[in-house]
């Protein structure tokens, strides 16, 4: 039944393919199901490498932060011609411009099966003034559309996002599913004791606003003004295509800040989590963010925002502590606290580790979307 059956799969990014669904398309692989990829941008992605592994790898026009009227009309043509051409069994689309054009086009042509995936509601739900009130007006009937293919189901990451889009009326609880994240390969993470000296704390995922980077050096500032000894790492990409992205200059100013190691992208995150004794997010919103199921499986505490997608990562006050939204104080008593109780701090880390085994190994997610993959078919 599956053999010969072809996934597609639509991305804004190669990259965030490579980080997020990499592992899950290769099970599909495995299982006997051609898999093509459609991206945007390239991300640095090896392709390559891609297509030696198996896949096949198709280049469509698609930015993430583009608004302007001609770009987006060539788009939705050159997906419309991917999915005619490619002739898919399943079609899956990641991230929401993937979700909204694929899913619209998908029902046009008549995809047998399709799967949209929303990896977290993002700066279209985060922000409440009128231009993006205004911006959720207008692409309502969008998502209605993209989310009402006849054989479908829309994977969310946390029950927040699920009821959010239930009471918007553009999503069905019978279509959706609740998937927890991407998964993680807890076997990498082997070095599970702390490391010894000075308290390290890590920030690591793409500079954006959005994603509490001014919170966590915020906090860092006043940790500095308290005493308190620590060392404070921020790694990860600027991402200018991002509404919240920081710029170069403001990268600039946060590499002259004092206390914080401005490390750029870094693709180990096992070797940095061991070398870290506690992983901050303070986001916004998240879906359910990797690099903090990452942290569970490297043994780690954690302090994140009580946000959706954050709280979901956690067991709170278990496996790491909740502070508010855009509270540095907050997010810096939390910080020390842990800093000042490595006992609890340990604790918490292994707390974690369990939690991650039992809820985010990514042999569990890859075959979760096996699963729906064949109830599509059938």
């Amino acid at each position: 039944m599956i053999k010969n059956k072809k996934i597609l799969i639509l991305v804004n990014n190669l990259n965030f393919f490579i980080s997020h669904r990499l592992l899950t398309a290769r099970a599909s692989l495995a299982k006997g199901y051609k898999v093509v990829v459609g991206y945007g941008e390239l991300g640095g992605a090896n392709i390559e490498l891609l297509e030696q592994n198996g896949f096949r790898i198709k280049y469509i026009p698609m930015s993430r932060g583009g608004m302007n009227f001609f770009k987006e009309s060539k788009t939705l043509f050159h997906i419309w011609k991917f999915f005619k051409n490619e002739k898919p069994d399943i079609v899956h689309l990641v991230t929401i411009k993937p979700y909204l054009y694929g899913g619209i086009i998908s029902r046009l042509l008549g995809v047998t099966g399709l799967v949209s995936a929303v990896s977290g509601l993002g700066t279209l739900f985060i922000n409440n003034d009128l231009k993006f009130r205004f911006l959720r007006v207008l692409l309502f009937p969008f998502f209605k559309l993209a989310f009402n293919h006849n054989n479908q189901k829309v994977i969310l990451q946390n029950r927040d996002d699920l009821k959010m889009l239930v009471d918007w009326g553009v999503l069905n609880y019978s279509n959706s599913i609740l998937i927890k994240g991407s998964g993680v390969e807890i076997d990498k993470f082997t070095n599970l004791d702390e490391p010894t000296g000075l308290p390290t704390i890590c920030f690591a995922s793409r500079l954006i606003r959005d994603k509490g980077v001014y919170e966590f050096v915020s906090a860092a500032r006043i940790l500095r003004k308290r005493g308190v000894k620590a060392r404070f790492l921020l790694a990860g990409d600027l991402d200018i295509n991002n509404l919240t992205g920081l710029n170069n200059e403001e990268l600039k100013d946060l590499k002259k800040e004092d206390n914080i190691h401005v490390l750029g992208y870094q693709k180990n995150i096992p070797i940095l989590y061991s070398g870290s004794h506690i992983i901050c997010l303070p986001s916004y919103r998240e879906g359910l963010p990797k690099s903090l199921i990452e942290a569970a499986a490297a043994s780690r505490a954690i302090v994140t925002t009580d946000v959706p997608g954050c709280r979901d990562a956690i067991i709170p006050n278990k496996t790491g502590l909740l502070v508010p939204v855009k509270d540095s104080i907050k997010l810096a008593n939390a910080l020390q606290w842990l800093i000042e109780n490595p006992k609890e701090r340990v604790q918490m880390g292994k707390a974690g580790r369990i939690f991650a085994e039992k809820e985010f190994k990514i042999e569990k997610i890859s075959q979760n979307h096996l699963d729906i993959y064949e109830k599509l078919l059938n």
